[in-house]
């Protein structure tokens, strides 16, 4: 299985980003290897307004089955949703925890977004 899950940095060591569209990266793992690829987002962080549109066109193309992350908006919770992409929201501490965390079953996908969207 693959999944994205928004980080403050690079590595598995790194913080869960509990920011979907201004996340750092997106790291995307393949369970069964736990080999990563590290998608920059800087193109979304410093947007006035749709960096959650944006990240969610970034992270399309890596074909995640789910999204981890601490928190999402409506309009990039829609698109990934659209897209059959899971998104589970609540996320936090270190990547490598999160994913464990998933594949056992603590972190369920969310039926939507947790945030309201940011404007401005």
């Amino acid at each position: 299985m693959r999944i994205a899950i928004t980080s403050q940095g690079a590595t598995l060591d790194s913080e869960v980003d509990s920011r979907f569209g201004r996340a750092a990266n997106f790291l995307v793992v393949d369970t069964d290897t736990m080999n990563l690829l590290v998608v920059e987002n800087t193109q979304s962080l410093n947007l006035p307004q749709g960096a959650g549109i944006q990240a969610a066109q970034n992270i399309l193309p890596h074909k995640p089955e789910a999204v981890l992350t601490g928190n999402c908006g409506p309009k990039a919770f829609r698109i990934l949703q659209a897209s059959g992409i899971k998104v589970v929201t609540g996320v936090n501490g270190k990547v490598s925890d999160a994913v464990k965390g998933f594949l056992e079953g603590k972190y369920m996908p969310a039926d939507s977004a947790n945030v309201e969207g940011h404007w401005g």
